[in-house]
């Protein structure tokens, strides 16, 4: 199983087996499966998501938001209970390049990837169990 380390972006091979032991990255030694959302940035996000071969869900957000600051914990708390998805930040103030490359026009917004590719996206502020049932929802399906 392929990882993407969220500090270095260094690609780290690890054992589906041992993904539960807390890896670290073999570059930088940067936890691999921290079960917390990490922050990205222009330069993290693209490899991250292409080389990272479990589900990713980004959240695009800004300081000055709202609905952002209140999805915080949920989302965070999400990230707790789904440790097989990686949950990552992208601040939109900080990563223009990251909001422009996938048409972010409204904050909240969270995008689910798998294999690489973008399989659905949500807008707005929503509860973790609603955030873990939607994103749950596509991996059922087959």
């Amino acid at each position: 199983m392929h990882l993407v380390c969220p500090a270095c972006a260094a690609v780290n091979r690890v054992p589906e087996e041992r993904l539960q032991d807390n890896p670290v990255c073999g570059k930088c030694g940067a936890a691999l499966m921290a079960a917390e959302p990490v922050a990205l940035s222009d330069a993290t996000l693209p490899i991250f998501v292409a080389k990272t071969e479990l589900p990713v869900l980004v959240d695009f957000w800004a300081d000055w938001c709202g609905p952002c600051k209140m999805m915080a914990p949920q989302f965070a708390a999400a990230a707790r209970q789904m440790p097989r998805v990686r949950f990552a930040k992208i601040d939109t103030e900080a990563c223009p390049r990251a909001s422009m490359s996938f048409g972010i026009r409204s904050i909240p917004t969270l995008i689910l990837f798998s294999g690489g590719r973008e399989i659905d996206r949500l807008s707005g502020a929503v509860p973790a169990q609603e955030l873990i049932t939607w994103v749950q929802s596509h991996f059922e399906k087959g």
